[in-house]
C-alpha cells in the first residue's frame, strides 16, 4: 500500500490502515457516505475549462441586456419583463456574438445536404427555439452555406450536440461529438454520403 516516500514518512491510501500482516485496506464507506462527502476533484472544478465570456461578479440587480432583452432575475439570466430602473448589462451570448465567437459549431457535410438544405436549417432553429425557452444563452450566432457543406455557429456547448443528435435522428448518419479539452469549446460534425 505504500507508494512513495516524503520527508521519511510513507504515503498511503487513506482507508489503509496498519495490521498484523502490513497495511491492509480497510472495508470503504457505505455508498450514501461516499456521495454525501463534499467534491473535490473533477472537470468541474478545473480552471480551465471555464467560459471566458462568464463575468468573475455577479451584475447588480435589476439588469437586463439592451441587445436580446434577456434580464438578470435572482441571479440568473431569464426572458421576462425588463425591471424598472434596470440597468444595462450585455449578456455573454450577445458579448459571444458581437465578438464573433462561437463556442460551439455543428458542421453538416456530403452531398445529401444540398438536397435537404432548408429542412435542417428548421431542424436547427426548432432546437434552438426549444433551448431557448429556458436558456436564454443557447443561440445560434450565424449560418454560413456552402454547396455541400452547412456550417452553424453557437454561443453555448450544449446546442451543437443537440442540434447534431436531432440531424441525426431525423436523416441518419455519422455524427462525431467533440469537446475540447482545453477551451470551452465543442465541435459537432455530421456527414452523409447520400
Amino acid at each position: 500500500m505504500t507508494h512513495v516516500k516524503a520527508m521519511g514518512r510513507p504515503i498511503r491510501e487513506p482507508w489503509a490502515v496498519f495490521g498484523e500482516e502490513g497495511w491492509m485496506k480497510t472495508a470503504r464507506a457505505s455508498r450514501t457516505k461516499k456521495f454525501s462527502r463534499k467534491r473535490r476533484f473533477g472537470r468541474a472544478q478545473w480552471d480551465h475549462q471555464l467560459d471566458p465570456y462568464k463575468p468573475v461578479r455577479k451584475s447588480a440587480e435589476p439588469a437586463a441586456c439592451p441587445q436580446c432583452g434577456a434580464v438578470l432575475h435572482e441571479g440568473r439570466w431569464q426572458w421576462g419583463k425588463r425591471a424598472e430602473g434596470a440597468q444595462d448589462v450585455l449578456c455573454s451570448a450577445c458579448h459571444r456574438t458581437k465578438d464573433r465567437f462561437p463556442a460551439g459549431i455543428v458542421t453538416l457535410a456530403g452531398p445529401f445536404v444540398a438536397q435537404h438544405k432548408a429542412e435542417m436549417l428548421r431542424i436547427a432553429r426548432n432546437q434552438e427555439q426549444e433551448a431557448r425557452r429556458d436558456h436564454p444563452f443557447n443561440r445560434i450566432m450565424s449560418v454560413s452555406e456552402a454547396p455541400d457543406e452547412l456550417v452553424i455557429s453557437t454561443t453555448d456547448t450544449h446546442l451543437p450536440s443537440r442540434i447534431g443528435k436531432a440531424i441525426k435522428r431525423a436523416f441518419r448518419g455519422t455524427l462525431q461529438i467533440h469537446f475540447d479539452e482545453n477551451a470551452y469549446f465543442v465541435r459537432a460534425n455530421w456527414h452523409r454520403e447520400a
